[in-house]
């Protein structure tokens, strides 16, 4: 197949786009710079340059591929506070993806994730989360984002293959700039390693060339209206993360409490104290996908996020 894939050059479509070029699929990647353009093609790519803003563009180049893996999302402007801006733009590039794709019959997958998709504590499957106003308690750019990930399950009345693939807030490997670096850059510069309350809260993880071989399933095999979880740690405790950081850094273990989180984990400070374990049972047994690189608590001990 042809596949095109939005975000190719990301932490995520790096992997995503040779793990497809080594399953004999051809891959058309698109780049919003040279950087990123150069980078697709020396990873044997063909390369649309242009932005997911570029509607134009994604409806011709998702007519012209055999089907689409969505991954690109402004986390940009999404981080610096405008969510609903990011989450805005997100819902625009996939109704222009499923008007391209109606009753054509090929695959659309999308990247979501798997936190707030059930209650506390419960532990997340693919079949939590999928009424409309589930996250609405969850603040409007979270909230829109779910609703996105549901509009494209809606792609399937339509004549399409559509799946959203959730990935955990943990998607680790050497490279990582994401949550788990952040919380060495937070513990090596506030000379010790925290966790909130006694740290029993537990947050799913994936490597990300797992996640790359499962989004390859997704648009290969994928039912309509899939939907899969790149889970291979159902729920590591943050206290057991923090203990590999105080070893590496050589730093203190320390217990913050809820209401000084925001002060020590910064923009993270909503999501650390959170328990949200989720499964990958239902995915596994649809698509058969079974993770075979080294789980969160191996992989930190690596020792690749603690280079200086």
């Amino acid at each position: 197949m042809r596949i095109f894939v939005t975000g190719a050059s990301g932490w995520i479509g790096s992997a995503v786009v040779p793990e497809l070029l080594q399953a004999g699929h051809q891959v058309t990647g698109l780049a919003r710079s040279d950087a990123s353009a150069e980078a697709l093609a020396e990873a044997g790519a063909d390369v649309e340059r242009g932005t997911i803003d570029d509607l134009d563009l994604l409806g011709k180049a998702a007519a012209a591929a055999d089907g689409v893996i969505h991954l690109a999302f402004k986390h940009d402007i999404a981080f610096t506070g405008d969510f609903e801006g990011a989450a805005t733009a997100d819902r625009t590039a996939i109704d222009t993806f499923g008007d391209a794709l109606a009753g054509s019959g090929k695959p659309f997958t999308i990247a979501s994730g798997t936190l707030m998709v059930a209650l506390p504590g419960q532990v997340a499957t693919e079949r939590d989360g999928l009424q409309s106003g589930a996250a609405a308690g969850h603040g409007a750019g979270p909230s829109m984002r779910a609703e996105n990930a549901l509009a494209t399950l809606a792609l399937a009345d339509r004549g399409v293959r559509s799946s959203v693939l959730r990935l955990p807030p943990t998607v680790h490997g050497d490279g990582d700039n994401g949550f788990m670096a952040a919380l060495v850059g937070m513990a090596r510069a506030a000379g010790n390693a925290a966790y909130v309350g006694d740290g029993a809260n537990r947050w799913p993880a994936v490597h990300r060339l797992d996640a790359a071989s499962l989004f390859r399933l997704a648009v290969e095999q994928a039912p309509a209206r899939s939907v899969l979880h790149a889970v291979a740690d159902e729920g590591v405790a943050l206290r057991d993360i923090a203990e590999v950081f105080s070893r590496h850094l050589n730093v203190p273990l320390v217990s913050v409490t809820p209401e000084q989180a925001p002060e020590r984990f910064g923009f993270l400070a909503g999501f650390i104290g959170l328990d949200s374990p989720a499964s990958s049972t239902i995915t596994r047994e649809l698509v058969g996908w079974q993770p075979t690189h080294p789980g969160l608590l191996e992989d930190l001990d690596q020792g690749h996020y603690f280079r200086s």
